[in-house]
């Protein structure tokens, strides 16, 4: 897996002051994509356990409250194997971090995905569907078209559909 961008500090991708991790590889190649570069499987930097024992450590700081970690991409659920360990780690290492993970995929085909699922119930929020340009609308909080849902992952799989997160 390789990694796109890092951006510590971000207030856009979540609610909250949070660090936000952009995975490259992305097979959904949406018309208008913001992200277009991360479609390559191969931009950008190498995944190393140095990587994520930084995420772990940034997650960790004790001088400001930092929310969680945002996972997008390119395509977070077509890097479940590099994800994995990590997403792991934050909920055993990191005391009161939420994840929330933006994805081209529904959540009822990431349910339908054995092998997606599992990274799926690691994070707390999860912003579905692929970015339709004809449906884009720039005063969306947290997506870019009206069709993409922002979920409570908990709530969701606890009841077997969608729900989508009170705020």
């Amino acid at each position: 897996m390789n990694i796109a961008d890092y951006k510590k500090f971000d207030v856009i991708n979540g609610k909250g002051l949070r660090h936000a991790l952009f995975t490259s590889g992305c097979e959904h190649h949406c018309k208008g994509c913001f992200n277009a570069a991360t479609w390559n499987f191969d931009y950008g930097t190498p995944y190393t356990q140095e990587f994520e024992d930084q995420v772990i450590r940034d997650l960790n700081i004790d001088y400001v409250v930092i929310s969680g970690l945002s996972i997008l991409g390119g395509e977070p659920f077509q890097n479940v194997d590099g994800l994995l360990g990590l997403v792991k780690r934050i909920k055993n290492e990191c005391k009161d971090k939420d994840i929330w993970v933006w994805s081209g995929y529904t959540f009822e085909e990431i349910i339908a995905d054995e092998s997606r699922l599992e990274l799926l119930t690691y994070c707390d929020v999860l912003i579905d569907g692929k970015f339709i340009l004809e449906q884009r609308n720039l005063k969306l909080q947290w997506r870019g078209s009206e069709n993409q849902r922002v979920l409570d992952v908990k709530q969701s799989l606890s009841q077997g559909q969608a729900v989508g997160l009170g705020m």
